[in-house]
């Protein structure tokens, strides 16, 4: 019976995590002068295993995460929500400078990415005369 209901627990675990690792990362944006930023809550990863790329109005995010419990067997832990892996693409507004124009930048700083994306100017100021 114990054994059973270890198994259902592992189960429940990892389906929580898929869920969570579907959902997550927390992600923000918001745009300030000429540029677009998004935040993601990362915690955990190093930035050399963050690839970022973007296609058209689409960031992609991929993550992987080297756990520090590796030697760890997995049978003794009881619960495990946080993801070891993310892949995640988010739509951006479409006023973005396409990809031969992008000149985007990002930082990881204390478990947050922080990408910086140029927006497109709309039209001209007209002067009346």
């Amino acid at each position: 019976m114990m054994g059973m209901t270890k198994k259902l627990i592992n189960e429940i675990g990892n389906k929580s995590r898929e869920f969570y690792e579907f959902v997550l990362p927390p992600i923000d944006m918001h745009v300030d002068n000429n540029k677009l930023t998004v935040v993601i809550d990362m915690p955990g990863f190093d930035k050399n295993n963050i690839k970022l790329s973007i296609h058209k109005n689409i960031l992609s995010i991929e993550a992987n995460k080297q756990s520090k419990n590796d030697h760890v067997n997995m049978t003794n832990i009881i619960w495990k929500q946080r993801p070891d892996r993310i892949d995640k693409q988010i739509l951006l507004p479409a006023d973005i400078k396409d990809d031969t124009n992008i000149t985007a930048s990002a930082k990881y700083l204390d478990g947050v990415l922080t990408v910086s994306i140029p927006k497109i100017d709309h039209g001209k100021n007209i002067t009346i005369e």
